[in-house]
Order: C-alpha cells, then sequence, then structure tokens
C-alpha cells in the first residue's frame, strides 16, 4: 500500500474517488489512514502525550483497568481495557509506574511482537537493581522495549517543546522498533537521539535525577567568589575598624557589604562570559585555522556561559534592590541628620562642587544604562525569546550588546573609586577595595576584544571563520612554485 492510502492506483482514478466522496465519506478514509496507538495509563503525561498524538494525528486508545472511571481523556481518544487496548495497536506508552507492572504479565500474549515504549522514572538512583526498561522486557520477553520520552515532562508536552526538552534520547534491542519510536518523535516535533542498547536504560533513567547538572560549576563559581570576597571586605571594613579605630560597625554586615560583594561577583561572572570567546578567537589567530577542536576545558567553559550570564544577571539584581533601600536605612538616616544638625549649629554652608556632580551622575547613569541591557540578555537567552530571533539578531544582542553591557559595568564601578583610589586611607592594611580586584578580569576582556577588533587582526578572524586555513594556504603557495 503506498502513503496516501491507495492501491498502486492511478493518479486520475485518485481524483476521481476524491471528488465522488462525500463529507463524511472523506473523514473516514482521513481516519482510516491515521496510525493506531495506544497509552496505558491515564495520568497527567498520559494525557499529556495522548492528546500531541491526537494533534500530530495518530489514532489513540486508552488501556486502563476502570475503562468506565479513569477520569477524563483528550477528546477524540477510546478507552478499553487493558486486554483489548493492547491488540489496537502495534506501538503502545507505558506511562506506568514499575510497581505496577504486575498486570502486564497477564497480557503477554497480547503483547507479543508489539513495541513498547517504557516512560517511567524512579524517584531516587539506584532504587532497583536493574533499570526499569529492563525489569520490562524480562517481564514481556515476547515484545520490543524501547525506554524513551522519560526526559520530557508533561507540561512540556502541553505546553510544546522548548530548548531544554525538544530531544529524545532512547535506547533498545531492536532496531526496528527504536526506528518506529523514533518516527513518533519525530512527527511530535522533537528531535531523536539513539543511546544505543537497552543497556543504556539505566544513565537514560538516572538523568531526571540530576538537579541542574549545567548549573553546578556556575554555581560553585559564583558562592566561591561571593563566599572569598565577603570575608575580604568583612576584614578590610568590620575587622579593620574594630581592630584599627575600636569602632563596632558590625551592622554593616547585614547589607553594607553584601550590596559590595554581589555587585563584584557579578561583573567577574559577566566577564567569565565574554572571556572564553576571546581566549577562543586568539586560539584560532594562533593555530591558523577553526578545524581543530579547543580544549575540553574551554569547550566546558563555552557550554556554561549562559549559566554565568544569567547568575551574573541575578547578581546585578541584587545590588539595584540593596543600593534602593539605602536612603531608609536608620545608618543613613541617622548620618545625614547629624550632618545636617551640626551644619546648622556651625552656620556652615556646603559648597556645590560641580566636578563631583559630573562624576556622580555619570556613575548613576553608566549603573542604569549597564543594568537595562543585562536584562536585555537575560530576557533573550529564554528560550520563548530566542527562539523567535533569527541567528542574527541573537548573535548581535548576546555578543555586540554583551560587550557594551560589560564596558558601562566597567565603567560604572571605574567611576564608583575614581574620587579615592589615591587617597591612602583607602588602602586598608594595605590591601585594594574589593572594587579594584573586580576590575581587573573586566578590564583584560574590554581590551582583548578591542584587540580582536582592529581591522588587521578582525579581517584574519573573519576569514579563518569562513573556512580559511593558513597551512592550507601555504601548501598552495609551495605547490605553485614547484609547477613554476
Amino acid at each position: 500500500m503506498s502513503s496516501d492510502g491507495s492501491n498502486g492506483d492511478s493518479t486520475e482514478e485518485k481524483r476521481e474517488v476524491v471528488v465522488l466522496l462525500p463529507l463524511d465519506g472523506a473523514r473516514a478514509a482521513s481516519a482510516a489512514q491515521q496510525e493506531p496507538l495506544c497509552i496505558f495509563g491515564t495520568g497527567d503525561f498520559g494525557r499529556s502525550l495522548g492528546q500531541r498524538l491526537l494533534h500530530s494525528g495518530y489514532r489513540l486508545t486508552y488501556g486502563s483497568r476502570r475503562p468506565g472511571g479513569c477520569g477524563p481523556v483528550p477528546p477524540g481518544a477510546q478507552v478499553m481495557s487493558h486486554a483489548s487496548a493492547a491488540q489496537s495497536a502495534p506501538l503502545l506508552f507505558l506511562c506506568i509506574h514499575r510497581e505496577n507492572y504486575d498486570f502486564l504479565k497477564p497480557l503477554a500474549p497480547q503483547l507479543q511482537g508489539k513495541v513498547l515504549v517504557d516512560v517511567s522514572n524512579n524517584q531516587e538512583k539506584n532504587m532497583y537493581p536493574e533499570a526499569n526498561a529492563e525489569y520490562l522486557q524480562r517481564l514481556i520477553p515476547g515484545a520490543h522495549v524501547v525506554k524513551a520520552f522519560n526526559t520530557l515532562s508533561a507540561w512540556a508536552l502541553q505546553n510544546g517543546p522548548s530548548d531544554a526538552s525538544r530531544q529524545v534520547h532512547l535506547c533498545g534491542n531492536d532496531s526496528e522498533a527504536k526506528q518506529a519510536v523514533a518516527a513518533v518523535a519525530t512527527k511530535l516535533g522533537l528531535s531523536v537521539l539513539d543511546r544505543g542498547s537497552l543497556s543504556a536504560a539505566r544513565q537514560l533513567e538516572d538523568a531526571p535525577l540530576e538537579l541542574f547538572p549545567e548549573w553546578r560549576l556556575p554555581v560553585r563559581l559564583a558562592v566561591g567568589l561571593t563566599a572569598a570576597f565577603y570575608l575580604y571586605v568583612l576584614i578590610r571594613d568590620v575587622v579593620f575598624s574594630y581592630v584599627e579605630k575600636n569602632k563596632d560597625v558590625s551592622f554593616r554586615m547585614i547589607v553594607s557589604l553584601a550590596n559590595k560583594v554581589f555587585p563584584i561577583v557579578s561583573i567577574i561572572m559577566l566577564s567569565l562570559c565574554y572571556l572564553p570567546g576571546v581566549i577562543a578567537a586568539f586560539l584560532q589567530l594562533y593555530r591558523g585555522t577553526k578545524y581543530k577542536r579547543f580544549p575540553d576545558w574551554l569547550d566546558r567553559w563555552m557550554l556554561c556561559r549562559k549559566q554565568l550570564g544569567l547568575i551574573a544577571l541575578g547578581l546585578a539584581s541584587l545590588h539595584v534592590l540593596y543600593s534602593l533601600i539605602i536612603p531608609i536605612r536608620y545608618y543613613v538616616r541617622f548620618k545625614v541628620a547629624a550632618s545636617t544638625v551640626s551644619k546648622a549649629r556651625g552656620n556652615e554652608t556646603a559648597v556645590f562642587n560641580n566636578s563631583v556632580a559630573w562624576i556622580n551622575d555619570s556613575f548613576y547613569s553608566a549603573g542604569i544604562l549597564g543594568f537595562g541591557l543585562y536584562l536585555l540578555l537575560g530576557i533573550t537567552s529564554l528560550p520563548s525569546v530566542s527562539n523567535a530571533l533569527s541567528w542574527r539578531e541573537f548573535s548581535f544582542i548576546q555578543s555586540k550588546l554583551g560587550y557594551l553591557t560589560l564596558f558601562f559595568c566597567t565603567l560604572h564601578t571605574y567611576l564608583y573609586g575614581s574620587s579615592t583610589f589615591l587617597l591612602v586611607s583607602t588602602y586598608k592594611w594595605f590591601t585594594p577595595p574589593g572594587y579594584m580586584l573586580s576590575l581587573v578580569l573586566p578590564t583584560v576582556v574590554i581590551v582583548l576584544k578591542l584587540l580582536i577588533l582592529l581591522p588587521c587582526v578582525d579581517r584574519r578572524v573573519a576569514r579563518i571563520r569562513r573556512g580559511w586555513e593558513r597551512n592550507a594556504q601555504a601548501e598552495e603557495e609551495s605547490r605553485k612554485l614547484l609547477l613554476t
């Protein structure tokens, strides 16, 4: 039979049949062409998967131990007993937990030769001595078990797959069974990655139990930097005042120190987002080609740039919130009131300093512009937004505007200490302020990026990224010399 449901009829015969069919008859013919599938389980995942399958043109049957009282199912699907449903389709999705697999053993004759897609997960790793899919294959030896769809959530199936949930990993011992499951996943708009035999099922079942695996390195880095800089500013501000001046300013540990540490770590994390790209460009220049792999450490670094940037944005947001409460803090109100009363008693008048006004306004303006661009980078990193952008638009925002964000945040920091960095009192116990240390990395990144933007360097990088190779050109020139 051909793919359109005909039996080798000519084009004219098929056209004539279509014209003569009434509307109801055309619908019946279309329904007859739908591929039947079956789902065991009417929970959240089973219903969500069934809805996607129906929208993709499949004919669907649910198997339930209570066909008359299993709860709502997607419109267009039938509900039968497990035995009847098992005979209705060659491919079945088992959306049930492992502890409920026992009812399948009596159904072994109906499941003989069927493709069983195991979508189950466990609550913790190594909960059972063998993978769920392997146990299922041992329970129903005559079926072809494929482990797949277990890394998707019911929410992702209902709302459409995003970047984080678009790929289906599958494994199984029968290649034809895996191809059948892959065809279904592709029709649902998902990409497929074959992980090999059923022995890989344990790894697939452990994958959903991982807690933010891509965030581990960025989070550890952020926590380590935050702890280190907090200890550093604690020694300089609180311990120094207590030891040298016999003054207790421990109350500053709650807000003041936090409002110093968060922007320091934020600008370092933002710099770490763009430093690997600069290193990669210089590495390509040194090698004269783009076809050599980067070192593993650089590959891993580049893969976690999104997470580094989002953590940096979160810390910058905390800095903004902490800064907004400065005018209402008791310490600030007390200092302002004491200064006002002191000047009033002494009949003193403050003189307006135009230079200070320029520096302060520039400081605030650079910070506002930097944070605004920060937010733009964070918003465009969301899958729902990035999917609506072309590659050129996404690259422009994340790269060019990203470096502009780093520039404004660095300028904001430089302006913060522009009036005090030459004062001896700034270097308590001969140590530089934390903001000075935070400026080292972004300054290096900006300088290196400016070097890459030089016309002679930029042209060479562009040629390499378009496929030009220095060694290939040298070989071509040598060949021409030999021929002449």
